[in-house]
Order: structure tokens, then sequence, then C-alpha cells
């Protein structure tokens, strides 16, 4: 078997093992860090935007234009810590080296289109977007962290990464409080 051929069956059947953690198992909540869970609350300040959905099918709900919480909790990457994030997110380009591939994040994209249980299931209308983003210590490929996104890329929640973003790198938040706000509420995040 050519190298390739493995790594592509292993990074399907972690997509699948990883897939069916998060459809039989709805009890996730926002896991941020080892030990620290939060649950998910706030209130939207953007009007969200009407996403047709077919309930029969779903097993994970869009909220307005928030992720389900229990499909899509948020994960963090255990790598980037506080005391490194100028060695990490704080340094240009560092998302291009921990960017899962597109062959990924499109199998994704295309069974949690179907698990959102959107109407509209073509993959140019959505992107699989991090809900705890790269730029702030997001889990790359935990598909607890990864959502169909409607809309295309940019999107209103780019603007918000980037806010965030500044904000760790200048010191104005920690990590976590940016972390955990983007995963609880991300149109009010980091403001």
């Amino acid at each position: 078997m050519k190298p390739i051929h493995i790594i592509t069956t292993l990074l399907t059947l972690f997509l699948v093992i990883g897939y069916s953690l998060v459809k039989y198992n709805h009890s996730f909540k926002a896991v941020l860090g080892t030990s620290q869970q939060y649950s998910v609350s706030g209130t939207l300040t953007s009007t969200p935007s009407i996403i047709e959905t077919s309930a029969s099918n779903a097993n994970c709900h869009i909220r307005g234009v928030l992720p389900d919480s229990s499909c899509t909790p948020g994960v963090i990457d255990q790598r980037v810590t506080q005391a490194n994030i100028q060695q990490t997110i704080c340094v240009s380009g560092y998302t291009k080296t921990v960017r899962p591939p597109v062959s990924y994040t499109d199998t994704l994209k295309r069974e949690q289109i179907v698990a959102y249980g959107y109407t509209d299931t073509s993959t140019r209308d959505f992107e699989e977007d991090h809900l705890i983003s790269l730029e702030i210590g997001g889990s790359p490929s935990d598909p607890k962290n990864l959502w169909p996104e409607p809309g295309r890329s940019p999107n209103p929640k780019d603007k918000i990464e980037n806010l965030c973003h500044e904000k760790v790198c200048t010191g104005q938040i920690t990590l976590a409080q940016a972390q955990q706000q983007i995963a609880i509420n991300w149109p009010t995040a980091c403001q």
C-alpha cells in the first residue's frame, strides 16, 4: 500500500470514529482544556439568519448563527498555551502550519451537512469552520471543533476571529477568555 493510501485510510478512519462519537454522545459541553467545561449561554447581538433544516434527519440543530453545542462544542489545541502564544498563534503564518487538508474537511463537511439536516446540501454554500479558530488555538482537526457554517468565506465570524486574535496577542485578554467566549457565543466574543 502506498503511503498516501495509508494516510487517506487513517484520516477516513479517524473521521468515522470522531463523527460516531459526536453523533451518539449528545452530552458534550464546550470542553476548553482537560478540566474546564463551560455551558452554552449568552445573548446574540446580531440578527440570526434563517437556515432551513429538515428535523427528520437532523442530529444537530443550528441556533441562529451558532452551531449545536452538543455536536460542535469547540475544542482547543492542547499544544497552544498562554505561555507559548508568541511562538505559536501570534506568529504570522501559524495557521497554515496546523490547518488540516481540504480532503479531510470536505469529507467532514459533507457528513456534517447531513447531521445538521440542512435542506441545501451543496458544499459550496458552507464553510467548514473551526468554532474556536486556529488563530486563537482551536483544535485543527477535532470534529467537535468543526461545523458546516452557512455561507462562504469570508464571513462575519472572520472579523470576530481576527479581533480575538489581536486582543490575545496584544495582551488585552487571555487565550482562555477568547477561547471560552468564541465557543459560547461567537457574535459577542472579545468585545
